[in-house]
């Protein structure tokens, strides 16, 4: 009998040996057949990591050389006609990351994680042709090193709920052109084997799909599980609770429903008709979201209350989601604190908990070293219950003392002494913080936290490039100068390594998009910030320069999510404590002559929850926390915001209580539709559009920055428009950055001509 199951395994590599060679083959430096020799090898080490750890459910076709949903489009022909004659891995990497023909299909998050997905574009006149080889192929290499795995896809609904229509029409109505295309995928499915196990990923069912979604669902899965006797299909969501879907769902012939019991609690209530189906649950009990080390104690007592619905032969023991959302191994983490690593638990240390769990729940044989796991799990659990590093009593009495909760001032107010003493221009340049880290800025950085090189001689060379990073902006002409970020090896790691209550790893690298990996720190205990973080550089750099000089902050609900949280406290009072904390940090920029501080909530709608009823909480501590931050900033002191990867359409009421000054947005992927609920709800302050795509090497022409901000002037006044790429350009290279912002800095004279 199978007992356990993951749903999905990290691709990057260990050494993140994908990403390396991606960039490598990127840069010309290596062919694609070494890209495919390290893929092979990357697969074959993952699933024998699973096989050893006693997993009985291993995936193929989780694997992807950029994106699964970009991989589900090329294998159902979903290619926009703009790529028309490109084949195979240029085809392939040019739909992901643009070439000079062609900008990239649009990027944006995977719900609410940091992972990021292409997002396919679809048309009614489209034809759509299957092609699975690579689905074929892998499951074939797999089967030839002696693994039969399961095959994981993509869902129809969320493939088509994930879309968009280039007509901006509904996505749903190509459901009768994608279908018939899942159904011939089976067909050749069904050949690979005696017997196959499909896992269809349905995610979208988590956030409350509506009653047109929901009609689909039962003659969707009718129509794939009749395609074959000797398939076995396991639908899949997590995140949170798809209640009303799998009440529809048990009525269909899927062999089982893979539920998440950690992020969707109330999956519980669906427990009694799936018994009475007599289909299987996966069941979600191990954080495929978190690294924290699973308390094997409880998370049996969660199985025993489950076994209470279900029948016990019925039960396999799952992750709640892929692992692709943790880091790969606690095995090169040399430098962590000893103690704190006894509380993590990555993907690979994962695959041997849910083996332990599977065997505890299932009153397996248990051998020695099982014995020793359980023990050691118990008394690592208990220590980090008790342990005083995790507290800290002032800090705890400041959040409850705490009542400055927002700064003084309306914005009416504010925006006209800030625009008098700051004395910009309509349609006002700057860049959203980051530029280039070149291997010489990343080697110092390296060196110096090796001790390799002196405090003196590391400041240096991070002051050489501000240097040369402010000369370059004021000859190219940008007007709201920043300082780079040399110092920062991530915008939120940065913060967190200035804070207490923050830890730090060395591998802990997960994959956000591509080859871009980031390598969250994680909150262990309570924030405090023990000395200004930023103050020095920015002083510095503005020392530099006559013109403004934008601080840069990463906002408290970014630095919350885009980290590994505690699990013992709510996420808004941890929260609350990073807003705190920043608060000082305003203050003392502004002592220190900082007249403009941009405080990024890159990840606010990230963190959002995926069902409706849960959203006004999330939202009321959310806003609170970013008033508490800029809290202490003076009514001349302008505070901007970036926001990335939002649809802004059911958030805009939200923004507008942030109160910033300044909002900038990525639209550069999207045209001007993201901006125009900006101005169907009278949206009152500065906002600035990203006019171009930072995420594609492409170097825009002037001419097609003028024709972008033209279709802004379309929508909001040049008065409350200012012109900015759509994100940081800290991964862009600067043959890529210097054209790229001198060109904006002209096409923004060209417009502005036109408008006198």
């Amino acid at each position: 009998m199978s007992k356990n199951y993951v749903v999905g395994f990290p691709r990057i590599g260990e050494k993140r040996e994908l990403k390396k060679v991606l960039e490598l083959f990127w840069a010309g430096k290596t062919t694609f057949t070494e890209v495919e020799k390290v893929s092979s090898a990357l697969k074959e080490k993952h699933w024998k990591y699973q096989k050893d750890a006693g997993i009985d459910f291993i995936s193929s076709n989780d694997f992807s050389l950029y994106d699964n949903v970009l991989d589900t489009a090329v294998m159902l022909g979903a290619v926009p006609k703009r790529f028309n004659g490109l084949k195979s891995e240029e085809l392939y990497f040019a739909m992901a990351r643009g070439n000079k023909d062609a900008v990239a299909m649009e990027m944006t998050k995977w719900f609410n994680t940091n992972y990021h997905y292409i997002v396919p574009e679809l048309s009614l006149e489209d034809t759509y042709r299957l092609n699975a080889l690579k689905l074929l192929n892998e499951y074939k290499e797999a089967k030839a090193l002696g693994i039969t795995t399961k095959i994981n896809l993509i869902g129809p609904i969320t493939f088509l709920g994930l879309s968009k229509r280039v007509d901006r029409g509904d996505t749903y109505e190509l459901f009768g052109k994608i279908l018939p295309l899942y159904e011939a995928l089976l067909s050749e499915i069904k050949n690979l084997d005696e017997s196959i196990t499909v896992q269809i990923d349905e995610p979208i069912f988590v956030k409350g799909v509506e009653p047109k979604v929901l009609s689909l669902i039962k003659p969707c899965y009718d129509a794939l599980c009749a395609v074959s006797d000797n398939i076995n299909i396991i639908v899949t969501t997590y995140f949170e609770h798809s209640n009303e879907a799998t009440k529809v769902l048990v009525h269909t012939p899927i062999w089982g429903v893979g539920l998440d019991f950690l992020h969707g609690s109330k999956n519980v209530e669906s427990l009694a008709i799936i018994n009475s189906s007599g289909k299987k649950l996966i069941a979600g009990v191990v954080d495929g979201r978190n690294i924290w080390k699973n308390d094997i104690s409880q998370t049996v007592t969660l199985l025993d209350e489950l076994e209470n619905s279900m029948k016990k032969e019925n039960i396999i023991v799952s992750s709640s989601c892929s692992l692709l959302h943790t880091p790969f191994t606690l095995k090169y983490e040399e430098k962590m604190d000893s103690e704190i690593k006894t509380w993590l638990s990555y993907a690979v240390e994962k695959l041997n908990e849910i083996s332990l769990v599977s065997k505890v729940f299932f009153g397996d044989t248990l051998f020695e070293q099982d014995t020793e796991s359980l023990l050691e799990n118990k008394n690592a659990n208990e220590l980090r219950r008790n342990s005083t590093i995790i507290h800290n009593k002032e800090v705890q009495k400041r959040i409850e003392n705490f009542s400055k909760l927002e700064r003084d001032g309306k914005y009416e107010e504010r925006i006209k002494i800030q625009k008098e003493l700051l004395g910009y221009e309509d349609l006002a340049t700057t860049t959203i913080g980051s530029f280039p880290q070149t291997p010489e800025v990343r080697r110092a950085r390296s060196e110096y936290k090796k001790g390799a090189i002196s405090k003196e001689n590391y400041e240096s060379e991070m002051k050489t490039y501000i240097d040369e990073c402010i000369s370059f902006q004021e000859e190219c002409g940008l007007e709201i100068l920043v300082h780079g970020e040399p110092e920062r090896n991530d915008m939120v790691e940065y913060f967190g390594e200035q804070l207490d209550g923050y830890g730090f790893s060395q591998n802990g690298w997960v994959q956000s998009y591509g080859s871009r990996c980031v390598k969250p720190p994680f909150i262990y205990g309570d924030i405090s910030r023990p000395k200004p973080m930023t103050v020095e550089w920015m002083t510095y750099a503005q020392s530099k320069t006559d013109k403004i000089m934008k601080g840069m902050l990463t906002g408290p609900v970014t630095i919350l999510n885009w980290s590994f949280v505690r699990d013992d406290m709510p996420r808004g009072d941890v929260s609350k404590q990073i807003a705190i904390a920043l608060s000082d940090e305003i203050e003392d920029l502004q002592k220190a002559g900082i007249r403009m501080i941009q405080v990024d909530e890159a990840a606010f709608k990230e963190g959002y929850p995926l069902r409706e009823e849960n959203i006004t909480t999330y939202e009321k501590w959310a806003v609170r926390d970013f008033k508490i931050s800029v809290s202490t900033a003076y009514k001349e002191t302008q505070i901007h915001t970036h926001m990335c990867y939002s649809e802004f359409n059911d958030i805009i009421q939200t923004i507008e209580a942030m109160d910033a000054d300044v909002i900038s947005i990525e639209t550069a992927r999207s045209g001007n539709e993201l901006l125009k609920i900006f101005k169907e709800v009278g949206y009152k302050q500065e906002v600035g559009p990203g006019v171009y795509d930072i995420h594609s090497p492409r170097i825009p022409t002037v001419e097609e920055m003028v024709k972008q901000m033209k279709l802004l002037l379309e929508v909001l006044p040049k008065e409350q428009l200012w012109i900015n790429p759509d994100c940081g350009l800290k991964t862009r290279k600067w043959n890529e950055v210097k054209p790229s912002l001198t060109n904006m800095v002209k096409a923004v004279k060209e417009v502005r001509a036109t408008l006198k």
